[in-house]
């Protein structure tokens, strides 16, 4: 089992030893377990973690089980792996700005694809000891690591040992979804991509998502030809169209070829490489490529627990069923992530975990339609989104209005030669009520809190304009929007009231 996992994670180099003795230790035994758990959670990603810790250190009894790596994809081929690569992605293309900056680079640089590949297997082990087996039991949490299944509806099984339960909670996350191509084989996937230690020379993408936009631009950035495959007409389909034109025009630049309307249609291999057979906009067409990404979608990790013992309703494309409250269909049992949510973000699982804790051990009625939730795309420009965007506006007919900042007109991002981008805010019609904000920027990820605060705490867009920004930084954008709505409200009644009180007080 450890040699399979070794080869599944990519080099038995001392950073995945380091890791798997974290997060799938060889010499872990599993606890005997006790007469009954307060809490059983299947899954050991974000959401299990959370909902595992969070009612440990309320005082449950728990048990949490894990049959892959514990941290889940987050850790191990998600948000850190990922997120590593893109930094070094933003060097390599800091260092191609160097001119515009004053900077003489003295000789063309290049990434040294397998140096940055050593760093990002350096940096998820080093995070890897948060979500260690070790530290999970240290919290008081009985953890197993293999095969869960539910028996009935307090009882799991794994292996030979039985735990019993009074509630559950199916954590298992969700993994690539595969399109099915004629001939497509030996693709990548999110699982599968970091293990790289060559640099494709050429590199498809299929998929113009948040993942295959990420990947897309870091690839590209570190050396690669890239061809981006998307079934619609433009990139980040949940984005805002302008967010969604100005990134376009970002790959355009960078030399990225986007294949819009797209659908591959067959896959064929040859000595020269893999040639993709496509149509695009009618158009049949080849594109002849070393590696293909996959990054179509997710699908949810449902085989083997046996949820037709117990009740628990499904889809195989969409996931568990679950209410407001994230109980399945038996009511005994609930679901967190991306096994059952449509928002697939880590801090999306965290937020649902701690609702489950309450609903599950203390009788609460938290309510996931309640939480705010920002997200963003981590292209440069960051795409940011929180709340409302005005396509749900329109299809929701709620009236609203649209307060629009470039960053060209904000003083830091020009002095950082980040002009490119754009804080939206849209609230109701003829109020400051925030209903959604859309931000692209550098650092958008980091911004969009501002916002996301400001609508959790009911605080409209003209409280915005009274917070006192640093000067100058980029956040600016977001009080010029509020400096925007207070304008609006100097109606020529109003105006005309103050012109002729100043007159008198003259």
């Amino acid at each position: 089992m450890q040699s399979n996992l070794i080869s599944a994670l990519g080099p038995a180099d001392v950073h995945n030893q380091e890791l798997l003795g974290n997060v799938h230790p060889a010499s872990w035994v599993n606890p005997i377990p006790a007469n009954r758990y307060n809490l059983v959670v299947i899954g050991a990603g974000t959401g299990g973690l959370v909902t595992a810790a969070g009612a440990a250190g309320f005082g449950a009894r728990v048990a949490l089980i894990e049959r892959h790596l514990m941290g889940g994809d987050c850790l191990n081929v998600g948000c850190v792996p990922s997120k590593t690569l893109i930094r070094s992605a933003r060097i390599m293309a800091e260092v191609v700005r160097a001119r515009e900056f004053g900077i003489e680079v003295a000789e063309a640089a290049r990434a040294h694809f397998g140096k940055v590949m050593e760093r990002v297997r350096r940096i998820r082990a080093g995070i890897s000891h948060h979500d260690s087996a070790k530290r999970f039991a240290s919290l008081g949490i009985d953890v197993f690591i293999g095969d869960a299944a539910f028996v009935d509806s307090e009882t799991i099984k794994l292996g030979d040992a039985r735990l019993r339960f009074k509630r559950a909670v199916i954590a298992t996350g969700a993994r690539a979804a595969v399109p099915n191509i004629p001939g497509l084989t030996n693709y990548l996937t999110n699982e599968t991509v970091f293990n790289l230690t060559e640099l494709p020379k050429r590199l498809a993408v299929l998929g113009g998502g948040p993942i295959g936009c990420e990947l897309a631009q870091a690839f590209r950035r570190l050396g690669s030809e890239v061809v981006l495959f998307h079934k619609n007409d433009h990139l980040l389909d949940r984005e805002d169209p302008d967010a969604a034109a100005l990134l376009q025009t970002v790959f355009d630049r960078e030399g990225i070829a986007s294949m819009l309307n797209a659908s591959v249609r067959s896959v064929e291999q040859s000595q020269i490489g893999s040639t993709l057979h496509y149509t695009t906009n009618g158009k049949q067409q080849t594109a002849t490529i070393d590696r293909i990404l996959v990054a179509t979608g997710r699908v949810p990790n449902l085989k083997e627990l046996d949820l037709a013992a117990v009740g628990v309703d499904y889809d195989e494309r969409e996931g568990i069923r679950v209410d407001d409250h994230l109980r399945t269909t038996n009511r005994r049992i609930y679901a967190v992530g991306d096994v059952c949510m449509k928002w697939k973000f880590t801090h999306a699982a965290d937020a649902a975990a701690r609702i489950v804790i309450q609903n599950a051990l203390f009788l609460g009625r938290k309510k996931l339609s309640k939480v705010i939730m920002p997200w963003c795309t981590y292209t440069e420009p960051e795409i940011a989104h929180v709340g409302l965007s005005e396509r749900e506006a329109q299809e929701q007919r709620i009236a609203i209005d649209i307060y629009l900042q470039p960053l060209a007109d904000v003083d830091r991002a020009i002095t950082d030669g980040e002009t490119e981008g754009f804080v939206k805010i849209l609230t109701e019609r003829g109020t400051d009520k925030i209903l959604g904000a859309t931000i692209v920027a550098t650092h958008a990820g980091d911004l969009i809190s501002e916002v996301s605060v400001a609508m959790s705490a009911g605080l409209g867009l003209g409280k915005l304009a009274s917070v006192i920004h640093p000067y100058p930084t980029q956040a600016e954008a977001i009080r010029k929007c509020g400096d925007a709505y207070n304008k609006t409200r100097l109606t020529p009644t109003i105006k005309r009231a103050f012109e002729k009180w100043l007159k008198w007080t003259r």
